[in-house]
């Protein structure tokens, strides 16, 4: 599993405010656990809960990896 801190997050506001509930945040460490087959969305894990994410949606948060 790889983790990567989010560095950045460019998007609109309503996708950004919906990141913000799930806790995806600039400066928040998160940890890839899976792509789908189809490679149309990825599983994170950010404190503590997985959250499955577009891939077009996952685009827009911009990481380094630790």
């Amino acid at each position: 599993m790889e983790s990567a801190i989010i560095t950045q997050i460019d998007c609109d506001n309503i996708l950004k405010n919906r990141f913000y509930s799930f806790g995806i945040v600039k400066g928040s460490t998160i940890v890839l656990e899976g792509i789908t087959l189809t490679r149309s969305t990825i599983e994170i894990k950010i404190n503590n809960s997985k959250i499955a994410l577009i891939i077009s949606e996952a685009a827009k948060i911009k990481v380094e990896k630790c």
